[in-house]
């Protein structure tokens, strides 16, 4: 491989090196330690390569080996390069670059939203599409965070009950307001679907997509929406970003140990979008 070549371009994979982050994938994913039979039986690796790779990763403390049961667990070296990974920027970091294909790609300006508390939603980083007219946001600006279709992913993900998201929602400004049963009816929609739509609702120029990143506990912590004029966003294009973004969140979820996923009706579901044509200069997110 040249030194230009991508990461993902990957025609001759190093076996053993393969082989060595399958077994800690395998142990991160069992609730208890494992024994070198097992794991070679489960993962279809020779017993001799499987014990001599455990011998390794022991000895580079990624694994810990328990001589009375004779099995193996995740060590406290995994830690440490998770450690490496957030100092150099986090989750931010790691996600920054997909945020800049889906704006390349869509023409979109793409936000990654934090939740603060179960009213605010913080925004803390973000990606421009290169047109020359686009909707500009700033790192640091708060929403509420059950406005829009980020508003709306949070609503389904947070385990808050109908009667604490209407309070919540009668609390919010739209340009042009949704009633209350409309937006549960959405919320419940993004629920099932993994994204959410907003055009024209929370601004009257604007149409918003988002999905939301769920945690380990199967709560929303973050999610990532993208927003354009409506008239720059066709039928088709609405459909491929809302499926785009659903699995960008799909695989952040992962990431941070969400066993949740988006689901496979969205498609089926967002044949009912409709994408009105207006066109103005941006006033508001």
């Amino acid at each position: 491989m040249s030194e230009n070549s991508s990461p993902d371009d990957l025609s001759k994979p190093v076996n053993a090196l393969a082989r060595g982050i399958a077994i800690l994938r395998y142990l991160q994913a069992q609730e208890e330690p494992a024994g070198v039979i097992q794991i070679a039986r489960d993962l279809s690796i020779n017993a001799s390569t499987c014990f001599n790779l455990l011998r390794t990763l022991a000895h580079e403390r990624l694994v810990v080996f328990d001589s009375a049961t004779k099995k193996y667990a995740p060590g406290l070296g995994l830690l440490e390069l998770a450690r490496g990974v957030l100092k150099q920027g986090g989750y931010v970091r790691l996600v920054h670059p997909r945020l800049e294909r889906i704006a390349d790609q869509y023409s979109v300006t793409v936000m990654l939203w934090q939740l603060v508390s179960p009213a605010r939603a913080l925004l803390v980083d973000l990606a421009e599409s290169p047109t020359p007219v686009r909707v500009q946001l700033s790192v640091g600006q708060r929403l509420p965070s059950l406005i829009g279709a980020l508003g709306r992913c949070f609503a389904g993900n947070l385990g808050l009950s109908r009667e604490q998201v209407r309070a919540m929602f009668n609390e919010l400004r739209w340009q042009d307001p949704p009633t209350f049963k409309q937006y549960w009816s959405e919320v419940e929609q993004a629920r099932r679907d993994g994204f959410a739509v907003d055009i024209g609702r929370y601004n009257k120029n604007f149409t918003t997509v988002a999905a939301a990143i769920i945690g380990p506990d199967g709560v929303a912590t973050m999610a990532i929406s993208a927003i354009a004029f409506s008239s720059d966003l066709d039928r088709a294009n609405l459909l491929r970003l809302a499926s785009d973004l659903r699995a960008t969140a799909d695989e952040v979820s992962r990431a941070l140990g969400s066993q949740s996923s988006g689901n496979d009706s969205g498609r089926a579901a967002s044949k009912r979008i409709a994408t009105p044509s207006r066109r103005t200069r941006p006033t508001s997110p």
